[in-house]
């Protein structure tokens, strides 16, 4: 996997973070096994204004209920598809202490997640399910034109020659 490795203090988060998908995926396996269907809740958030009279853009997310996923309807099969598919590359970041762009996991599995918006929902998914930020996932989002990876620049020194008639 490619990524900038990251010496940092987030190590005990690290490990609690691997904890908690170890245990979210060994429930959904324990589910499978036992010939139930696993039921996910995700919290739904809403965003609203604080200050309704005025012309801002401040918002705060405030629970409003759960919204429940099963392999019961198709949409959810493959919301939960991607969804494990990210969680994968996101414990791949954590095991190697990795960072990754939102565009670099969509183009992991371009004809999967079929849109970029398709990674970014998992990704909000994975941190609600989590209780952490897209950060701590060790994923950074990346606008169009910019890399995300190790580089080194070489210098070079040259001599520019001018002659003036």
């Amino acid at each position: 996997m490619e990524g900038k490795s990251m010496k940092s203090e987030s190590q005990p988060l690290n490990a609690i973070l691997l904890t908690k998908i170890k245990e979210f995926t060994r429930d959904l396996l324990l589910n499978l096994s036992n010939g139930h269907s696993p039921i996910i809740l995700l919290d739904r958030f809403r965003n609203h204004c604080i200050l309704p009279d005025s012309n801002c853009f401040c918002s705060s997310n405030l629970p409003c209920g759960k919204q429940v996923l099963t392999l019961c309807k198709e949409t959810h099969v493959h919301r939960l598809d991607v969804m494990l598919r990210v969680l994968l590359i996101v414990q791949k970041l954590l095991q190697e202490n990795k960072h990754c762009s939102k565009r670099d996991i969509y183009y992991m599995h371009p004809s999967v997640f079929l849109d970029q918006s398709v990674v970014d929902r998992a990704i909000n998914d994975i941190c609600v399910l989590m209780q952490c930020s897209r950060h701590n996932l060790n994923v950074v989002s990346a606008g169009n034109g910019y890399l995300m990876r190790s580089h080194s620049f070489m210098e070079t020194h040259f001599s520019v020659r001018v002659n003036f008639i």
